[in-house]
């Protein structure tokens, strides 16, 4: 007796235990009494009427993924392409998840795969390849209205992968070498014009400096060669003045020493032969000293001729 007592005990403790339900955090429970929608539980602490309620579905309001295999769809121009689509979503009523569609996931990817088919069938290949935005904006707007009554609220749809024909693939695989190609000639191109240009300013400014180093040479060299004759000149000037100096000390000396008008003179008329210094041809003398050269020239001449004898 009283071992049946201690396993109806247990029993009963084990029936209020399985009536205590925790709801965890991102998640609901919808709750059904005798086959009839009771409620949605959320997170937190709840108890349920035993034999009469029970958890119908345990909804996780995470954000979800649902990555579809791809799915063959024509283009306007007919071709044949492969597209892997991905889908964002999240639930927002998990009544409407548990009662609006059997099988949610299943209808999602084949609403989107109908979607991806009206979408591009307007679209030629070269605006499906280009065009992946554009795509998915429209996806996702079209998938958010159709899954709304189910409780489904699609964030986002991304096209993860565009497979096109494999001939059309090699044709765009070639046409991506050309290209490739291409800009590598116009980048080779650009680098000669650039290395010419820096090659052309290099020269230009080594001519310019050579040009600027000739013109200073010059003008030091004409610079030099002035100084020369400036020099040469002042040198001239007081040799002269030297000569006309020593001359007029000794006239000054003469005239100390008592010698007369005469002689005076002909020591100036030997001063104006110094100073024309060969170089001249026509020297003009005073009158007073004109008689004195003519004698003295006779006077010369004479003791020449006598020389001779």
């Amino acid at each position: 007796m009283v071992a049946i007592v201690i396993v109806l005990v247990i029993l009963v403790l084990g029936i209020l235990v399985s009536c205590i339900k925790i709801v965890p955090q991102a998640q609901a429970y919808v709750i059904e009494r005798l086959g009839a929608y009771q409620g949605t539980w959320s997170v937190g602490f709840h108890l349920k009427v035993p034999f009469i309620d029970k958890v119908a579905r345990k909804v996780n309001m995470k954000e979800q993924v649902a990555d579809f295999p791809p799915q063959p769809v024509i283009t306007k121009d007919n071709a044949s392409v492969r597209i892997d689509t991905v889908v964002f979503y999240q639930i927002t009523d998990p009544k409407l998840y548990t009662y609006g569609v059997e099988n949610p996931m299943m209808a999602i990817e084949n609403l989107t795969a109908t979607t991806l088919r009206n979408i591009i069938g307007d679209l030629e290949l070269d605006q499906t390849l280009t065009s992946r935005e554009i795509i998915n904006t429209q996806m996702r707007s079209t998938l958010d209205i159709a899954t709304d009554p189910w409780g489904i609220k699609v964030n986002r749809v991304e096209l993860k992968n565009i497979i096109p024909p494999a001939e059309i693939q090699n044709a765009m695989e070639k046409q991506m070498k050309a290209e490739r190609e291409r800009r590598e000639a116009v980048t080779r191109a650009e680098g000669d014009k650039k290395a010419k240009i820096l090659e052309a300013e290099g020269e230009k400014e080594s001519a310019i400096l050579r040009a600027e180093a000739e013109k200073q040479s010059a003008i030091l060299r004409a610079e030099a060669q002035k100084e020369k004759m400036i020099r040469e000149a002042e040198g001239e000037a007081e040799a002269i003045l030297k000569v006309q100096q020593a001359n007029a000390d000794g006239i000054r000396m003469l005239k100390d020493a008592g010698a007369d008008e005469a002689v005076l003179k002909l020591k100036s008329l030997e001063a104006f032969e110094k100073v024309a210094d060969g170089k001249a041809t026509t020297i003009l003398l005073p009158a007073e000293l004109q008689g004195i050269a003519s004698v003295a020239a006779a006077f010369k001449e004479t003791v020449k001729q006598t020389s001779t004898k």
